[in-house]
């Protein structure tokens, strides 16, 4: 591929969804805006394949270059930053702060939630330390002045995938798209708020449940949301389908790399499976993201993104390599495969003592029936996102998680304000 990976995903557009990630990382204290300013613009250094601003080459290419102007840190307003504006400083990332609340905000075309969390974990760890006059011991940060970690600022491409057949190719069954929703959330102004909802967990509770049940993190989340969803949908819908982004990048060689590098695994539950008991689903649910992580299964998938990028490089003009994308976007074509919802599980974030200054943690994207899921020392926070003022998938959730005695705290619902981008043009 021509350009750097980190540009592809700016042609997509941004018509009815933002292609954007939006963290909101709760202190125990008010955050002092003034400290904060000082101790983003520190901790950027630390990342400066983040520090950029976008460009239009002569062949009509995004190309990112260094971005020397601070990292905005700005009180949280009513009206939604574009990323690269020049209230942002050009930059495709900013911050906002509200109370005790930090707002990371950081285009989805730079990394994924997985690529997201070094930058801001030592934008925290850096604020607890100049904020507190403290040295919170935290191996597991990135601290500024480190040298980036190997293959940290590699890049995917089609040499690394395996070209041999999947070992396992997922057929599907049809599951039922909440096109209704996604309509109602688009177009109609009384029915549409973009929003979320933080669930809170002890690790514990959800390690031994899983345990005791065949189950990882991941896949019980799959089947929670899959049977909350089979208490609310019409019978006509004769399968609901649960979706998982994976990160292959440790198989690709290349664990550090910041890239959003994602596959999906697709998991179709006939409506009388999810009456099973939570040990078989557990056992069928992962035994399905198993299959479908396979490292042939992940580089067949990457082939046809990687591919379909390499095509877009031949495209001359902006526009052209913009209308090229819209018309052959693998994820909206007639063959694009989708869940009926959708689940991310970004991992375990090792926070150390500055754990100890962190209430809460959600990860915020477009999308409607949409769990982020991430862990945070001894708690798991999950963040439900929908389109919708309705909250009938809300108390499906919950009343789930209640029949299996999973204890939970939930907060919200919280308007997502998901960033956009102005791009040159």
């Amino acid at each position: 591929m021509k350009y750097s990976m980190d540009t592809y995903r700016l042609y997509y557009g941004e018509k009815r969804f933002a292609s954007s990630i939006r963290v909101k990382v709760t202190m125990k204290e008010a955050v002092n805006i003034e400290i904060l300013r000082v101790s983003a613009n520190i901790a950027i250094k630390r990342y400066p394949y983040f520090a950029v601003k976008v460009t239009v080459d002569e062949d009509g290419g995004f190309v990112l270059r260094p971005n020397l102007k601070r990292v905005a840190v700005l009180p949280l307003a009513k009206k939604t930053r574009l990323f690269c504006s020049n209230e942002v400083n050009e930059h495709l990332l900013f911050l906002e702060v509200d109370g005790r609340d930090i707002f990371f905000n950081i285009s989805h075309s730079l990394c994924g939630g997985r690529g997201a969390f070094p930058w801001l974990m030592t934008t925290v760890y850096q604020y607890v330390k100049d904020a507190y006059h403290v040295e919170p011991y935290a191996p597991g940060i990135r601290k500024p002045g480190e040298p980036l970690l190997p293959g940290e600022t590699a890049e995917p491409s089609l040499d690394l995938l395996l070209d041999e057949p999947p070992i396992y190719t997922s057929k599907s069954k049809n599951p039922v798209a909440l096109v209704k929703d996604y309509m109602n959330g688009l177009y109609n102004p009384f029915a549409r708020y973009s929003n979320y909802r933080v669930f809170g967990f002890k690790q514990k509770d959800i390690m031994a449940y899983a345990r005791d049940n065949d189950a990882s993190v991941a896949s019980l989340f799959l089947v929670i949301t899959g049977k909350a969803l089979d208490r609310v949908l019409p019978a006509k819908a004769a399968v609901i389908g649960g979706e998982i982004a994976h990160s292959p990048t440790a198989e690709l060689g290349i664990p550090n790399t910041h890239c959003d590098i994602l596959t999906h695994a697709y998991i179709d539950y006939e409506r009388d499976q999810l009456k099973w008991d939570m040990e078989k689903l557990g056992t069928m649910t992962r035994g399905q993201i198993i299959l479908q992580t396979d490292p042939t299964v992940s580089s067949h998938q990457l082939r046809e993104i990687y591919s379909l990028f390499g095509q877009l490089d031949q495209v001359s003009g902006l526009k052209n390599k913009m209308d090229f994308i819209q018309k052959n976007n693998p994820s909206t074509g007639k063959d694009a495969r989708h869940g009926t919802y959708l689940v991310n599980y970004t991992g375990r974030m090792d926070w150390g003592e500055v754990a100890d200054y962190v209430e809460s943690y959600a990860a915020v994207v477009e999308g409607h029936c949409v769990l982020e899921i991430t862990s945070l020392e001894d708690r798991i926070f999950v963040t439900f996102m929908q389109l919708l003022r309705n909250d009938k998938y809300i108390r499906a959730f919950k009343s789930v998680l209640e029949e299996l005695g999973i204890p939970y705290t939930v907060e919200g619902p919280f308007p997502k304000h998901l960033s956009k981008h102005q791009l040159p043009v």
